[in-house]
């Protein structure tokens, strides 16, 4: 029996019905519920580091019997045999449920050996990107954000859902937006690239506060703060407090001015929704606040297509479900051509 991730387990599952599998994951949710015909039954949403999946289980089955001694955040092995359900998404026959050792959990958390270096790897793009800054009090102040936020930054989501809604999505999501920026920067020299990255840095960093899973956890439970404010306010807020902390006299004959400099990087963090009805306060009123308006964009748009795509085996020619923030049904990417050898030794 393998041992599957839940994003690779609906993938599997699409492919070929049923698969065998167990998978290790946290319950996010635990639900008694009745059916039409009055007899009860558990809804359990279950998260990994991948993806989030339903099962229900009804009264005549073991499945049944492990719910009830089970709560929400506690982490579990499932093991049974998976179909994919059209529309409905996976279903499960004989599945069970039973608890995982503290040092499965340990290891869960931690992530597979993949993520592990991915996130290595996106962390080390976004802090080479940070000791690359000239202007001393933008470096000054990403790099107190990363001090004293560090750890939440690295395991916080970029959003509840539509793109980068899991454990460390805000860290993969701000390096790729810093490595569009920094190519960007090298077309468009005339821009502030200093401005740029921490722009980058911080356009999201009240998510800290809005979509960040517990140390322990997968799921992004409301947090008052986020919930009241919402991230931009917070990301301002942040911005304010850190810059407080350290004295800017010794800058005093800099230009453009240190207070010059706040209120620009204020302006990238408040307008990068990039329009009123989006919850932005203030449209993009500078070249660096439109380009990091339009790159947010960009990422989680191409997150959107990649999810889309990934929802239908490939080579399968099922047309491919609506995405309601992307306003279409995707459609598959041309691929790009295949050179042909004429050398007939190759």
């Amino acid at each position: 029996m393998h041992l599957l991730s839940i994003a690779k387990l609906k993938q599997s599952a699409r492919q070929q019905s049923p698969v065998e599998a167990s998978l290790r994951a946290q319950i996010e949710k635990l639900s008694l519920k009745e059916a039409s015909n009055g007899k009860p039954f558990y809804e359990v949403v279950f998260r990994d580091e991948s993806d989030t999946m339903i099962l229900r289980a009804w009264t005549d089955t073991t499945a049944f019997e492990n719910c009830s001694i089970h709560n929400q955040g506690d982490f579990v092995s499932v093991e049974g045999a998976f179909s994919h359900n059209g529309s409905f998404g996976l279903d499960a026959r004989g599945w069970e449920l039973n608890a995982l050792s503290l040092e499965e959990v340990e290891l869960l958390l931690e992530g597979s050996t993949e993520r592990r270096a991915l996130l290595d790897r996106v962390w080390k793009q976004i802090s080479e990107a940070v000791e690359s800054i000239s202007d001393p009090r933008l470096g000054e102040l990403c790099n107190q954000f990363i001090g004293q936020y560090g750890a939440r930054f690295r395991r916080s989501a970029a959003a509840r859902g539509n793109h980068h809604a899991r454990r460390g999505g805000l860290l993969e999501h701000t390096s790729r937006m810093m490595e569009s920026a920094l190519a960007l920067c090298g077309v468009y020299p005339e821009l502030n690239r200093d401005l740029l990255i921490a722009g980058v840095l911080f356009h999201d960093a009240g998510k800290l506060w809005e979509t960040c899973p517990p140390e322990r956890g997968y799921g992004i439970e409301p947090e008052l703060r986020g919930e009241l404010l919402g991230h931009l306010s917070i990301g301002i807020e942040l911005i304010n407090a850190l810059w407080r902390e350290f004295s800017k006299e010794r800058w005093e004959s800099l230009e453009p001015s240190s207070e010059d400099v706040r209120l620009h990087l204020l302006h990238l963090v408040a307008s990068h929704h990039g329009q009123l009805e989006f919850g932005s306060p203030i449209l993009p009123k500078t070249p660096e606040a439109a380009i990091l308006h339009f790159i947010d964009n960009i990422d989680a748009r191409l997150e959107m297509f990649s999810a889309a795509y990934q929802a239908i085996p490939e080579g399968e020619k099922s047309p491919l479900e609506w995405v309601r923030p992307l306003g279409v049904a995707p459609v598959r990417a041309l691929p790009p051509i295949l050179q042909k050898t004429t050398d007939p030794l190759l």
